[in-house]
């Protein structure tokens, strides 16, 4: 038994070095119809690592020719399959600057878009590669407005945009998480005045209320008149557009506080 377990382990490993001889013999050929049949077939069995190599040397081989767009699309895909966002996102770059009209085409601009997509952060980091990403979905969406690839396309904007919402609020949040409130309140004001529709208005408009109130609470007898007044507008700002608010209980407490504070300064004069 322990025999035939040897034989056929050294049968397999004289077959797959068969494989591997017979591949590198490939590569150094020169015949180019073969390397081009073989890339495809490579291709078609999802053996991707393989298709690639040989499609990349027949790139300039078949500059011109009128299997140019078929292989450079190929090539795209190998890398796409092979998650080399970076390379793939190139590939497809170039394939419709030259095949603006290839069959191909329309599927080499989507597949460009989530490679753009796949080459952002998370919220925390840069995001240039976000609006990248985002100004390239756009113009697809625009120059197919009904394609299969729609629905996709707006999840990948949906979730783009979210990113840049939440970047523009946890930045502006961090100057009230060290406390530094009066700088929150601008940070968080020109967040909104950047982008009014942002999905974190609501939290923002929140903290803004909550600056205000511990910068006033927080500063010199003289000067607190004057900032808890500036609560209670934030206060009616907030309440006006989120009334059933999951802050309200927050805030209400914060503008009770306020308007008793204005009162006693009120009695005082």
């Amino acid at each position: 038994m322990k025999k035939q377990i040897v034989l056929i382990t050294g049968l397999l490993l004289l077959g797959a070095m068969s494989c591997v001889n017979q591949y590198e013999t490939l590569l150094r050929s020169t015949d180019y119809d073969l390397k081009f049949r073989k890339a495809i077939e490579y291709f078609e069995a999802k053996r991707y690592s393989r298709s690639q190599p040989l499609l990349e040397q027949l790139k300039m081989v078949y500059r011109g020719t009128v299997r140019d767009d078929t292989l450079q699309f190929y090539l795209g895909l190998s890398n796409y399959h092979l998650n080399d966002f970076v390379k793939a996102e190139d590939n497809f770059k170039q394939f419709v600057d030259i095949f603006p009209r290839s069959p191909f085409t329309k599927t080499a601009r989507y597949l460009r878009l989530d490679c753009l997509y796949q080459n952002t952060y998370r919220y925390e980091l840069d995001q240039q590669p976000s609006h990248t990403a985002i100004a390239a979905i756009e113009e697809f969406l625009y120059d197919y407005p009904r394609s299969e690839y729609e629905e996709v396309c707006r999840k990948m904007l949906d979730d783009l945009y979210n990113r840049l919402d939440r970047k523009a609020f946890e930045s502006a949040k961090l100057y009230y998480t060290i406390e530094d409130y009066k700088a929150a309140t601008h940070a968080l004001k020109e967040t909104l005045k950047n982008n009014p529709e942002s999905r974190y208005r609501e939290d923002v408009l929140y903290y803004i209320v909550a600056a205000n109130y511990h910068y006033a609470n927080n500063s010199i007898p003289a000067m607190q008149r004057e900032r808890f007044l500036n609560v209670i507008d934030e206060y009616y700002n907030f309440i006006s557009e989120y009334p059933d608010s999951e802050y309200r209980k927050e805030v209400d407490n914060m503008f009770r506080k306020a308007q008793n504070f204005t009162a006693r300064h009120n009695n005082k004069e």
